[in-house]
């Protein structure tokens, strides 16, 4: 493996000091949100809905405004899905990449919690979701997000192969990897709930005037393998998603105010200037502008799901412009990282811990649900019969045939993370599970097919179809007997 100093030449560092030094140059900001069409509680019918009154809006106003540059992220799945039913949608995406305002970014083709499923579904699904972008776009992203932010140490590793130079990272995850950091908050992780994200405040209390810290958020970080990575944090996300929304934390009289939000821009620009030359102060989901995505159910355990918020639109352009008033210089994550007068060389996310995730959760906490329960172990055996043909037939899972790359494709499909979140006492959607099944039942259809194909089909020690058909049927009627949150007969 390359040294940190040889990859730091390799890439043309301007300096391989650190700290390094500032530059008189504005700060920058990236805002990136990313978009998932197969959204926990989000109703096949309601997707084109969806991107026409988030995605849609989202991109006018980035492509029709001087100054604003963003990054987007969107799973292979969620493209798919926008060609389909809003091709003009699909459109005014690839004008601005064109004109240089839209990074693309890019995740598995599934919205999958990486940190949960095999490394090399993760890598395949990895490569399938860059073949989207370049089919839907005609570009192939540098840049990377890891759904849910999940981690686990291969995770690095599985994004390099794949192809990409960049990746987003939860800096908060990284901060809490430090003892100090993690006594001096009090946060504790727990894979029964769904996060600590309105306690991360407790983070900023205790970096905010240590530089040291501060530089994990400010500067980006190069790992042995050449992988690049900038931290986003749910210290200035949270309460912009708040100002979204036009909600109050339960404890407040009033909404947040764009007066915080300035204020906050503000100080972080302080920040800035003493540990770095950028930030990440919004990298939340694209569904929130417009839209009240999952807000409700999330903060408040309502079973209120997408509803109209056209304001929040208006909201986004306000947040776009206080920062740019503020000095802020709107970038994208490659464009951070190209402009940085330095990159750390760090191995710290090795000590973020395996299993977590963003906003101060775990994605053990999606493995722990009554769905996850059942669906996984189906999963792990379609896996092993993936596996078991293509080790009698000497393939791997880059050469195996178009019928068994199928059964990968549907079994990754099956792995997706919203029809496993969240816990009680809500749930997802009924429909969501019910893809999850029939993704289930194509796998296990493939499978059979393709030891039909080459001559196998007697060889039911590799796989048996009719045994994991029975297994399927048992989740299914389980997992349909289900009371879920949202129906009448709710929990």
């Amino acid at each position: 493996m390359r040294s940190c100093a040889q990859i730091l030449e390799q890439i043309e560092l301007q300096t391989n000091r650190w700290p390094p030094p500032l530059f008189a140059m504005n700060p920058k900001a990236v805002f990136l949100p990313h978009a998932n069409l197969q959204y926990s509680q989000l109703h096949p019918s309601r997707r084109p809905w969806v991107v026409r009154h988030s995605y849609e809006p989202l991109f006018d106003l980035v492509n029709t405004t001087d100054g604003y540059r963003i990054g987007f992220e969107a799973s292979g799945i969620s493209l798919k899905i926008m060609a389909e039913e809003c091709p003009g949608v699909l459109a005014k995406l690839q004008a601005g990449i064109r004109a240089g305002r839209i990074e693309p970014v890019a995740s598995p083709y599934t919205h999958i919690m990486l940190a949960n499923i095999d490394p090399e579904i993760g890598l395949h699904s990895l490569k399938d979701g860059l073949d989207a972008w370049e089919r839907y776009t005609g570009v192939r992203p540098v840049t990377g997000w890891n759904p849910e932010c999940s981690w686990a140490h291969f995770l690095p590793g599985i994004f390099r192969e794949a192809g990409f130079e960049n990746l987003i990272m939860d800096a908060d995850s990284l901060l809490l990897s430090f003892a100090e950091v993690r006594d001096a908050t009090g946060l504790t992780y727990d894979v029964r709930s769904h996060s600590n994200k309105n306690k991360l405040f407790l983070i900023e209390e205790f970096i905010q005037d240590k530089p040291e810290y501060l530089r994990y958020l400010t500067n980006p970080t190069v790992l042995p393998n050449g992988l690049r990575l900038i931290g986003r944090s749910d210290m200035m996300a949270n309460p912009m998603l708040w100002y979204l929304m036009g909600a109050t934390e339960g404890h407040r009289d009033k909404p947040i105010e764009l007066s915080e939000i300035d204020a906050m821009m503000q100080t972080w620009r302080k920040r800035i200037a003493a540990s770095g030359s950028f930030i990440m102060p919004y990298a939340e989901d694209a569904e929130y502008i417009g839209t009240s995505a999952y807000f409700y159910v999330k903060q408040f355990n309502e079973a209120r799901f997408f509803e109209p918020v056209p304001d929040s639109v208006d909201r986004f352009r306000a947040l776009l412009d206080t920062a740019l008033a503020n000095g802020y210089e709107l970038d994208t994550p490659a464009g951070v990282i190209a402009a940085s007068p330095g990159i750390l060389p760090s191995e710290k996310v090795y000590e973020v811990d395996n299993g977590i995730a963003w906003h101060g959760g775990t994605a053990k906490a999606w493995a722990n649900t009554h769905f996850a329960r059942l669906l996984d172990p189906v999963c792990r055996d379609l896996l092993d019969g993936i596996r078991n043909l293509c080790g009698h037939l000497g393939w791997d899972f880059a050469t195996m045939d178009e019928e068994l790359k199928a059964a990968r494709v549907a079994l990754t499909n099956a792995c997706v993370s919203d029809c496993r979140w969240p816990p009680l006492p809500t749930s997802p959607g009924r429909f969501n599970v019910e893809e999850a099944i029939a993704d289930l039942k194509e796998a296990n259809h493939r499978l059979r097919q393709a030891m039909e194909r080459n001559g196998l089909a007697e060889r039911k020690s590799l796989h048996s179809y009719a045994l994991i058909e029975s297994l399927i049927l048992s989740v299914e009627a389980e997992l349909m007997d289900y009371p879920y949150f949202g129906e009448k007969s709710a929990l």
